[in-house]
């Protein structure tokens, strides 16, 4: 099964909406560093990953949607992919929609393959 950045990308995605937050940790390597959307530290372990995601969905409804036509990918090698683009948030307690541009790094042979993911607000 050959997987790719835009396939990790949409599980990504798929997992945010449904607040499969477990799942959405999974695709972080164990050495992945994360710099949120909405967090002025740096992740870098699992547990911090998780804290964060599950800090966005006390909110209450979270939902992220890729932009349209924003999306590219760069292929370093066999394995390496690098995956950036523009994707909104939606926060139903706030009904507001946040605006955030995003890169990954991604493994595609590893079975957590994000890298690094770094996101951040559009300014």
């Amino acid at each position: 099964m050959t997987i790719s950045g835009s396939s990790i990308l949409d599980a990504w995605l798929t997992g945010v909406n449904a607040g499969n937050l477990d799942e959405v940790v999974a695709l972080y390597d164990d050495e992945a560093i994360l710099l949120p959307t909405f967090s002025k530290k740096i992740l870098s372990d699992h547990y911090s990953i998780l804290g964060y995601f599950e800090e966005l969905a006390r909110k209450g409804e979270v939902s992220v949607t890729l932009v349209e036509n924003t999306l590219t990918c760069q292929k370093f090698g066999a394995k390496v992919e690098v995956i950036s683009g523009f994707y909104d948030w939606y926060f139903s307690d706030e009904e507001r929609i946040v605006k955030a541009r995003f890169t990954y790094i991604t493994d595609v042979a590893k079975s957590s393959p994000i890298l690094h993911h770094h996101s951040s607000l559009i300014p």
